[in-house]
């Protein structure tokens, strides 16, 4: 494998000139606007566009389930060319599709046009979201990447709380094609050049020059600790989407109003922010496999919670910042997994590959959870069933041990 000439006088992603400044304050702005307009917009305006359109909530939420679908899929080979020629191309280009395809979801006549816009929104995703992101800053913050990852996801963790009661409050005055041309038109103006700009530095090549194997033969995709850890993130994934999008339908079944479920996605997403703020003093007492078990197993005991708490609605906004807090803290999990267990050379493309199943569980989520709510008798009972999802990912997680660097193989 090629890489670029090591920067003269220092480690590979040390250098001023490999860890330029501007990076992560535009992955932190471009992260914000993305996932809240690209994401958490949608779940705010569905009732809106099923009101509008007359398309069933099972077909709508299964356009949004096709976009994640394509993401996780796009994901792979985008992870690829991230480790070969940095992130720069590729979240620029991002940036435009997405713009492009929610300016084609916000004007299509029928469904069928809106599922292919939201198939282009997935690419869009794939090129912009947290793994891209991750790649950029895990090679050009070494060896203080878990502090520039933190600092990412603390700023990501406030899509929700801007962009829910943002897209709440446009929706109020304006249709939901007007409200996503708005936002179409905010992605555009801070994503694109964002990135356009901010990433136009020397990809440095990676801070070690092979990846730890398992074993002599073994990749490290096909091993077992690889292989439980992404069945363990992959269930996960699946209750924590699910209970994402049955916030605003579990609370608006409790009595209260769209503003105040929309106000409760929101305030979930700061207790992202501030879950994440504790992770770094969560890893340094814990080890990996304990401490993955221990978060995913905290998320199924919210989930428990909102599935037996009937209210009110202001301790139902307590659960969900507390859930908020630990979905935080799983994101930063994922994206320390591949460097705490195997190292840094081919992060991208075992990151993929390890998200790539878990991001297709939550692509199926808003779909399966808005078809498997009314059979189960609503959403308080599907939220007890994610709950036992999670417990089962959480046992799964401790088979999942932390492998001792052994003699890497080529």
């Amino acid at each position: 494998m090629t890489t670029a000439p090591r920067l003269r006088g220092a480690a590979p992603g040390t250098s001023t000139r490999a860890r330029p400044r501007a990076v992560l304050p535009a992955l932190c702005a471009t992260q914000i606007t993305g996932w809240g307009i690209l994401y958490y917009a949608f779940p705010v305006l569905l009732p809106r566009i099923t009101a509008d359109t007359g398309w069933s909530t099972a077909h709508t939420t299964a356009a949004f389930s096709a976009a994640l679908l394509v993401s996780a899929l796009a994901g792979i080979p985008v992870g690829r060319i991230i480790d070969r020629h940095g992130p720069r191309t590729v979240m620029t280009a991002g940036s435009a599709l997405g713009t492009a395809a929610l300016t084609l979801a916000a004007l299509a006549p029928n469904l069928p046009v809106f599922f292919a816009a939201w198939i282009l929104v997935g690419t869009a995703m794939a090129a912009t979201f947290y793994q891209p992101a991750f790649a950029a800053l895990t090679r050009w913050h070494q060896p203080h990447h878990v502090r520039a990852l933190t600092t990412v996801t603390l700023a990501g963790g406030l899509a929700s709380t801007v962009f829910a009661p943002l897209t709440s409050a446009l929706a109020s005055h304006l249709t939901w094609r007007a409200t996503y041309l708005t936002l179409a038109a905010l992605l555009a103006a801070i994503t694109v050049p964002a990135h356009a700009l901010a990433l136009r530095h020397t990809w440095p090549p990676p801070p070690d020059t092979t990846t730890r194997t398992p074993t002599a033969t073994t990749p490290v995709q096909r091993s077992r600790p690889f292989l439980l850890l992404a069945a363990a993130f992959t269930l996960s994934s699946f209750a924590m989407f699910s209970v994402v999008f049955g916030l605003i339908p579990l609370f608006t079944e409790r009595g209260a109003t769209p503003t105040t479920a929309a106000w409760a996605l929101g305030l979930s997403g700061l207790g992202q922010t501030l879950g994440r703020t504790l992770y770094a003093t969560l890893a340094r007492r814990t080890d990996v496999t304990a401490r993955t078990a221990l978060l995913i197993a905290a998320g199924g005991a919210t989930t428990a919670l909102l599935a037996a708490v009937p209210g009110p609605a202001a301790l139902l906004i307590g659960i969900a910042v507390l859930a908020g807090m630990i979905r935080g803290n799983l994101t930063l999990l994922q994206a320390t997994a591949v460097t705490d267990r195997w190292g840094t050379t081919a992060y991208g493309r075992l990151s993929a590959l390890l998200a790539a199943p878990a991001t297709i569980a939550g692509a199926i989520a808003p779909w399966a959870a808005a078809g498997l709510a009314p059979a189960l008798g609503g959403y308080p009972a599907l939220l007890a069933v994610l709950a036992a999802v999670s417990a089962t990912a959480a046992l799964l997680a401790l088979g999942a041990q932390r492998l001792r660097p052994t003699s890497p193989t080529a």
